[in-house]
């Protein structure tokens, strides 16, 4: 028996440092294929026509982050003031930037919390804003259906983003290279 809990241990002992490096690729793996072109398309409906649509946000981009209010509004998003702009944008930039600095490792701790932030936002948008309060859409923590898009998918993505929090990008990144970059150099 002493001899299998010995293997056990030998064998779990090299996953566990395999997973140190691994765990972190595969998240941004993970993220790369599942999520990077979901948020970036989602930005793309919301920049305006042209160039100028970067600094312009259409009317999709109040739609989505600001439903009610654009409502209220007659959709008129002229009525809207600095501070609606500024935030359509700094979102609209958020779905472009955070995930590209996710895939690529780069200040991959501060990207994964604010893509945490941002998965909290949209989820009490689709709530409150949208109205997504129906048990498919929402869904119900601990029920026998895992495929609600609110509270199942969003937890997982949450997680997967948390697990980058954490452990950060990994040895096959820009924040390890910039590391090494850092490191004394010792004779």
């Amino acid at each position: 028996m002493h001899a299998l809990v010995s293997i056990h241990d030998a064998v779990f002992r090299q996953v566990e440092r395999a997973g140190n490096w691994l765990l972190p690729l595969a998240a941004r793996f993970v993220f790369a294929s599942t999520l990077l072109l979901y948020f970036w398309n989602s930005g793309l409906t919301k920049l305006g026509d042209g160039i100028l649509g970067l600094f312009s946000p259409s009317i999709g981009a109040y739609s989505q982050i600001f439903p009610k209010q654009l409502e209220a509004a007659g959709y008129d998003i002229s009525q809207f003031s600095l501070f609606h702009k500024l935030v359509v944008l700094a979102g609209t930039y958020a779905e472009f930037i955070l995930p590209l600095l996710i895939v690529i490792g780069l200040l991959t701790r501060l990207a994964a919390l604010g893509m945490i932030g941002f998965v909290v936002v949209q989820s009490l948008t689709d709530i409150y804003g949208h109205g997504a309060t129906d048990d498919k859409t929402l869904g119900a923590l601990f029920d026998r259906f895992p495929d609600a898009v609110i509270l199942d998918q969003r937890l997982f993505w949450i997680f997967l983003l948390a697990v980058l929090v954490i452990k950060g990008a990994g040895a096959l990144s820009v924040d390890a290279l910039l590391r090494h970059r850092m490191e004394p150099v010792t004779a």
